[in-house]
Formats: structure tokens, C-alpha cells, sequence
């Protein structure tokens, strides 16, 4: 019984996680918004995580929920290098993001990108606490 319960447990976490950070309030699994949602990366990198894919896929079973929904994608970077070096590197970041989307059958139409590269932090301040966080890339809704 104790197994079938954390089974349960386990596959319920995993339907959550499916959704990202996203708030789950329907039985279809999907996210209420995706509205200001982000994934985050590593140093120097556009790599996607796996929880940024868990993230992003919620975002992708939203917008088949949601056929009118398009989304505008931000890369962002934190302080660190040049205007142009970040510029670049949060273009590679909405991009991998888009990527994902369209690869889950998003129509690529429906989602354009952007690049801040260190222009928009999201959190202010120097130091690896502040940018883990801004090393980002939101989807808003448009």
C-alpha cells in the first residue's frame, strides 16, 4: 500500500513539474498563465535545462490549450561582458527557448524573440546570488 501511495505522490509531481512553475488550477494539468514566466541558465550558456524543459513544456501544453495565445520570448544576461557579447548570448537564449516550443508543435508564427542582454535585470545587485536570477529568458504574453 505505502508503495502505491508514493507511486501515486510521484506521479502527480511529475504532472506538476510537467507545468513548470506554472499554477496548475484545472484537471487538464495546464497552467492558469504563462504570463512572466521564466527559465533560467547557466553561466556563458544557452543550454536548456531539464527544468527549463519542464517549464517549457508547460508553457507549450498552454498555448495547444490556447490557440489565439502568442508569446514574445526575452533573453536576458546579467552584468557581466559586453553590451554586444550579452546581446548575442540572450538572443541564443530566447531562441533555444522558441526552439523547444516549436519542436512540442507551437507554430513558430506565434512566438517572436527578443534580446536585453544585461539592459533588464531582474533582480539588481553583483554577485551570483543576484545573477543566477537574471540570467533568464521570459515569455510574455501579447
Amino acid at each position: 500500500m505505502k508503495i502505491k501511495n508514493f507511486a501515486l505522490l510521484a506521479g502527480a509531481a511529475g504532472l506538476l513539474a510537467a507545468c513548470g512553475s506554472s499554477k496548475v488550477t484545472n484537471t487538464n494539468n495546464l497552467p492558469e498563465d504563462i504570463n512572466n514566466q521564466r527559465v533560467f541558465f547557466a553561466f556563458n550558456s544557452a543550454e536548456i535545462s531539464n527544468a527549463a524543459h519542464d517549464n517549457l513544456m508547460g508553457q507549450a501544453l498552454y498555448m495547444k490549450a490556447n490557440k489565439d495565445v502568442k508569446v514574445q520570448i526575452a533573453g536576458n544576461c546579467d552584468e557581466r561582458g559586453s553590451t554586444e557579447y550579452n546581446l548575442a548570448l540572450g538572443a541564443r537564449r530566447a531562441n533555444a527557448a522558441k526552439r523547444v516550443l516549436v519542436d512540442e508543435g507551437i507554430d513558430a508564427k506565434r512566438i517572436s524573440t527578443i534580446s536585453y542582454g544585461k539592459e533588464r535585470p531582474l533582480v539588481k545587485g553583483t554577485g551570483e546570488d543576484v545573477w543566477k536570477f537574471n540570467r533568464n529568458a521570459t515569455t510574455t504574453v501579447k
